[in-house]
């Protein structure tokens, strides 16, 4: 019904149509002459011009028309043809679905066709907009012109471009520099150049980047024109690193080096700037060739550096606000541009600080001493603990040398144990000063954290804050006496306190022990105390070889001891046999010379004479040991020399070391002391075996 109804306001359009073409297409005629043509010639006329019209529309050209009616779905357009077209009305409406035409209204639309299955002509405007699009595409490719559009979406690999149709912006030509967050372009309209397209594909390549490259090249050329070196620029944050930021300062990029941010210390430089923003600089640097600038931001105010030790004396008292933590102390703002090191040994006199974030926090603002103003490497060194007085200026009056102490066990480390002398003084307990006879591998071993100590104050480093205690010394040294009781060669009797491989351990008396070395356990050659079938707790004699109270050390043998008794045992037979000889035979078997024969002599003069030749070969054996003895101490004395020279070349890394050290050397020496000795005694067999040789040959003969 609707469709009837339209009809005869279509016709009378037409007819409209047809005399206006008429009008425009004819001369102007006069009056007389339009009233001499008859109507039919006239008919006629309308009807040629109105089919020559009509001849002139081609399908798929863009056409002229006019909107003669707007329904709820579609859009009625005259182009002039004989019948209308139908166009959907949502080609008519944009992104937010409102309607851009009216009645009356002129629009250009794609003639499809000229007449579908009803008559009507098929109409289509997104055809026509897309048809222009594509030739303005076209154009733009071949010449320099851009086209312009909107970004709708991010696809792989770039984004979408709507431009009248949808072309693709590739990621590598978005921007000059690489931009990760391209998501953030989405909805925003740029200008683009046309790199490729596909009518047929319908594939279309666009280019932000070439527009800026050539946009930036001229922007470079003005800006070069007048730089030089002092120049203060304005430009904008382009990208920030670590060890600066990227200013663009028209075309050219400038940097800006982390330590010309600020006067002060700058960790980050995103602690100052950030992308985008826009900073005064100044040009420190221009290279024309390489086109490289350098920019500063702390040039454009005054070094604060200048005035440091005047504003800051030493001892003064300062405020300051803290910047950053590390690992050896805090860094204190003073003002701006200008901060002070708090080092960690400055922060307190008496804790021990392990990381300044157990004293201070970043922002606190704290009152300090200046202690050190260094204006050249611009660094002041500050001072926390010196508002405090310092505990260890009274230290050595109220705790002299040997006073005795008592503390609680705070720390309890490989080296020694820690006292408490007052809140924030620990004494140090080395590992060395806990007993002067018992042997401690680890203070744990006899002492617990928290237990109550006394000790001896031993010394104060004042300088480096240490204290000296120790625990043995609250007793006598047993050792002081022991060079006195245990004389070299004296026969001494302990029970066996341990075995070792070198060794058997004997405990003389309480607190006191010798070593048997292995090569001293008996006549002959080394055992090991496996061998000597020796067990801890049996009792032995051994005779006392050597005696050292500074390193508390007695070296025993029992090879010495049995050689000492096996000598005295020849000595008796040898006396024996001397009081044996009662006759004539007896002293000629002696050895009396021949005149002594041929003289008339009595018995008693020969057996005085025989008596006389054995005291001077026991005097002569007599002055051979004394010799010997002589000697042996000239090599003990050579090498107690020699050990005290070393002792005072060689420093002490720490005792427990010098003690392992000095038990090597001693077994050493108490090896080749007992080789030496056992050298010496085997010379003295072979003498007092010659000896009885020869008294037996002598018998003999």
């Amino acid at each position: 019904m609707q469709n009837d109804a339209k009809v005869p306001e279509a016709d009378d359009q037409r007819e409209a149509l047809a005399e206006e073409v008429v009008t425009e297409g004819s001369p102007e005629e006069s009056p007389e002459e339009s009233l001499e043509e008859s109507p039919e010639e006239s008919l006629e006329e309308i009807q040629r011009l109105y089919e020559q019209s009509l001849k002139d529309i081609k399908e798929g050209e863009i056409v002229k028309g006019r909107v003669i009616q707007v329904d709820k779905d579609l859009v009625v357009v005259d182009i002039g043809y004989k019948s209308e077209g139908h166009i959907p009305l949502s080609e008519f409406m944009d992104e937010q679905r409102n309607l851009n035409v009216g009645v009356g209204d002129e629009v250009e639309v794609l003639l499809e066709r000229k007449e579908d299955e009803d008559g009507l002509v098929v109409l289509s405007k997104d055809k026509a907009d897309k048809m222009r699009v594509w030739d303005r595409i076209s154009k733009a490719s071949d010449g320099e012109a851009v086209v312009e559009g909107r970004i709708v979406s991010r696809v792989k690999g770039g984004l979408s471009v709507d431009i009248g149709v949808i072309a693709f912006l590739p990621g590598s030509q978005v921007d000059i520099r690489p931009i990760r967050d391209l998501d953030s372009l989405i909805g925003k309209s740029f200008k683009f150049k046309v790199l490729k397209f596909n009518k047929i594909r319908g594939n279309i390549v666009l280019s932000r980047r070439v527009l800026l490259e050539v946009e930036r090249e001229k922007l470079k050329e003005q800006t070069l024109k007048g730089m030089e070196e002092g120049q203060v620029l304005k430009g904008i944050v382009k990208n920030v690193t670590e060890y600066g930021a990227f200013i663009d300062l028209g075309g050219i990029d400038g940097l800006l080096h982390i330590t010309d941010m600020s006067w002060g210390r700058v960790s980050d430089p995103l602690e100052i700037l950030a992308v985008g923003d826009t900073v005064e600089v100044k040009v420190l640097k221009y290279d024309p060739e390489k086109e490289r600038v350098s920019l500063g931001l702390k040039q454009l105010t005054p070094d604060p550096w200048t005035q440091a030790s005047a504003k800051y004396p030493i001892g003064s008292r300062v405020n300051g606000r803290v910047v950053s933590l590390t690992d050896y102390g805090a860094f204190v703002e003073l003002e701006k541009g200008m901060e002070g090191l708090i080092h960690i040994y400055e922060m307190s006199w008496t804790r021990k600080i392990k990381h300044p974030s157990n004293l201070l926090s970043i922002g606190d603002m704290v009152e300090i001493m200046v202690l050190d103003v260094d204006q050249e490497s611009k660094r002041i060194s500050l001072g926390l603990k010196q508002l405090q007085p310092n505990p260890w200026d009274l230290i050595e009056e109220k705790y002299p040398v040997k006073t005795e102490i008592e503390g609680q066990i705070r720390n309890i480390t490989d080296f020694g144990i820690f006292i408490e002398v007052e809140k924030g003084i620990d004494g140090l307990v080395h590992i060395s000063d806990l007993s002067w006879t018992q042997h401690v591998k680890h203070p744990s071993e006899v002492y617990s954290k928290g237990q109550t100590l006394k000790a001896v104050v031993l010394n104060i480093d004042k300088e480096n804050q240490r204290l000296s205690l120790g625990v043995k010394q609250l007793a006598p040294d047993p050792w002081q006496q022991a060079e006195q009781e245990y004389e070299v060669g004296k026969t001494v009797k302990g029970k066996v306190t341990s075995i070792t491989d070198f060794g058997i351990f004997v405990r003389l008396r309480e607190g006191i022990e010798g070593l048997v070395h292995v090569s001293e356990f008996g006549q002959g050659k080394e055992v090991t105390a496996s061998e000597k079938s020796v067990e801890v707790g049996d009792a032995i004699e051994a005779e006392v070889l050597k005696v050292d109270p500074k390193e508390k050390r007695i070296a025993l043998s029992i090879r010495a001891l049995e050689a000492t008794r096996e000598n005295a045992e020849v000595k008796e037979f040898i006396d024996g046999q001397g009081k044996a000889v009662s006759n004539l035979g007896d002293l000629l078997a002696r050895g009396l010379p021949e005149r002594d024969f041929s003289e008339n002599i009595s018995q008693e003069e020969a057996q005085q004479k025989v008596e006389e030749e054995e005291e001077t070969k026991g005097e002569e054996t007599k002055e051979e040991a004394k010799e010997e003895a002589k000697e042996e101490e000239a090599k003990e004395e050579a090498k107690e020399e020699a050990k005290e020279e070393a002792k005072e070349e060689t420093k002490e890394e720490t005792k427990e070391e010098a003690k392992e050290e000095t038990k090597e050397e001693t077994k050493e020496e108490t090896k080749e002391e007992a080789k030496e000795e056992t050298k010496e005694e085997a010379k003295e067999e072979e003498k007092g075996e010659e000896t009885k040789e020869e008294a037996k040959e002598e018998t003999k003969d």
